[in-house]
């Protein structure tokens, strides 16, 4: 009888013994969540939903191809412009300036190994010029057609302003050169070796706006709209020039840090 009443205590002091040391050994077993994995969570969180905002604040390069065709205006609205190539840009400082301004400095680079500009076809149209203060109109052998030539914008500063989610606006004002296989734009036909025409090449001062849309962290769809000026800057013994054109301009970009 007394046996039977010790057993319920030596079993009371058995758990008291080994429940400690089971619940230490179940914590130990247990997997433990660290501050780094937490830190590296949620920024893979805030990188999938800030990836526009994420990818500039590392200053990455950017580059890709594009593709872009407008139209001119005024008195070249049959002009028809269309060009492609490859795009090169890195982001250079950190965010300044204050509000709606606020945002990052971008110098970048394009190479347009395709130029094409279609115009009019070869016509006469009715010239007035005048001679000694006197005013004579004639019609006269006009240039025109399709235009094929190369080039290249190695100065565009780009202002990249403030990310929104997956779209990073920016504003931008650059300059290039064209050349052509023939003097462009067309104009007065002359005769071979005679003082006349235009030029081979040609200036393209301009500015333009456009949206990064980032479908990931590191790849980003480019939409643009710019406004070009073409002018040889007299180095022909004309220069109609192209006083405006708007062209619109798609492309894909790869962001990386190297």
């Amino acid at each position: 009888m007394k046996k039977l009443l010790f057993a319920p205590a030596i079993a009371a002091f058995f758990l008291a013994a080994t429940l400690p040391a089971i619940a230490q050994d179940a914590f130990a077993a247990a997997p433990t969540v660290s501050a780094s994995s937490v830190n590296a969570s949620a920024l893979q969180a805030q990188s999938a939903d800030q990836p526009a905002a994420t990818e500039l604040s590392k200053l990455p390069w950017e580059y890709g191809p594009f593709f872009q065709g407008g139209k001119g205006v005024g008195e070249r609205s049959d002009y028809t412009l269309l060009s492609a190539g490859f795009r090169l840009g890195k982001v250079i400082t950190d965010p300044h300036l204050g509000g709606i301004f606020r945002g990052q400095f971008e110098y970048a680079g394009e190479i347009m190994p395709y130029w094409q500009a279609f115009t009019p076809p070869p016509h006469e149209q009715l010239i007035t010029y005048t001679i000694d203060g006197i005013k004579y109109s004639e019609y006269l052998p006009y240039g025109g057609g399709s235009f094929t030539g190369a080039s290249i914008t190695p100065i565009i500063l780009r202002w990249d302003f403030v990310p929104h989610g997956r779209w990073a606006p920016w504003f931008q004002g650059a300059g290039g050169l064209i050349y052509t296989t023939h003097k462009f734009p067309p104009d007065i036909l002359v005769k071979h070796g005679t003082p006349g025409g235009t030029s081979v090449f040609n200036f393209s001062p301009q500015g333009g706006a456009g949206v990064q849309y980032f479908i990931s962290p590191q790849h980003s769809i480019m939409f643009s709209v710019n406004a070009i000026h073409i002018s040889s800057a007299s180095l022909g013994d004309k220069n109609p020039g192209v006083n405006a054109s708007f062209q619109f301009q798609i492309g894909y970009t790869w962001w990386s840090r190297k």
